[in-house]
């Protein structure tokens, strides 16, 4: 399934963890961490272990966690006493024993689910690959607001500060061959400023984007969907590809460019994400 739009909820608002898969997100994310203060953790659980009983969408339902020591102990105790989520989102990872922590205090529950990690802090871009490449990861995911704060950066428009941090991360989730999803946009009401900050995000090569209000899901679902054109070259990209394996000839020429494996694997990637053949 693809990972487009991942948009949170808070665990605590039970209206809105009910309303969100309404929202055509690719994921919805139940969130059990920074949206929830702590006195209202436990009421969060009881409504996100509700939910999961009762609300069957067609988009992946995870539950973000709190950090292994810091609560996801309880989260776990509370939540997977009934229906399962699709994943479970793991925050603030330091490294790979996090996340196999928590696939073992999972599989402890019989609920062996696929982890995102959520890498946002200057330990967890340093160990990305290592945390990519742990078994039971299914996606990086880039947290720029927490990663700033953790080095003492402060945030610019045009993210100069998290930039090496944000290609790393993505270096590392395909290394592994697991779905990177970019930093949220903070700016909700900016619809423009999300647009273009989603499409430079796919750009460089991502996913998806995480998205904090459900007004923002069209948006980045819109810029990581090839549009009419980029799905017409890459067939002919991969139909020129297939005369040209009957030749035994590894470059052709598609539209006066030389084409190669490079571009070839690009074409495959436009054509599955238009969730064509």
């Amino acid at each position: 399934m693809a990972r487009r739009s991942v948009l949170f909820a808070p665990g605590d608002q039970p209206g809105k963890v009910r309303k969100a898969p309404e929202s055509d997100a690719d994921v919805v994310v139940y969130d059990l961490e920074d949206a929830v203060v702590p006195d209202r953790k436990e009421t969060a659980r009881d409504a996100v272990c509700e939910a999961l009983a009762e609300v069957d969408p067609d988009c992946e339902l995870c539950v973000r966690v709190n950090p292994v020591g810091e609560g996801a102990g309880a989260d776990l105790r509370a939540v997977f006493e009934g229906a399962l989520p699709d994943s479970v989102m793991l925050p603030k990872v330091p490294g790979v024993d996090a996340v196999e922590t928590l696939a073992g205090m999972l599989a402890e529950r019989d609920a062996v689910v696929p982890i995102l990690a959520l890498v946002e802090s200057a330990a967890g871009v340093l160990h990305a690959e290592g945390i990519a490449a742990a078994e039971a990861t299914d996606a990086l995911l880039f947290g720029a607001e927490d990663l700033a704060g953790d080095i003492g950066a402060t945030r610019s428009d045009d993210g100069a500060e998290v930039a090496h941090a944000r290609q790393h991360v993505l270096l590392a989730a395909r290394a592994a061959g697991v779905d990177a999803v970019d930093t949220h946009y903070p700016a909700y009401e900016d619809d423009a400023g999300l647009r273009d900050a989603a499409r430079e995000a796919r750009r460089l090569g991502y996913d998806g984007k995480m998205a904090i209000h459900p007004a923002q899901v069209p948006i980045v679902n819109g810029a990581f969907t090839p549009d009419t054109e980029e799905v017409a070259w890459a067939r002919r990209v991969l139909d020129a590809r297939d005369e040209a394996s009957d030749r035994s000839s590894g470059v052709f020429v598609v539209d006066g460019e030389m084409i190669d494996a490079p571009q070839v694997r690009q074409a495959e990637r436009i054509v599955e994400r238009a969730g064509g053949e």
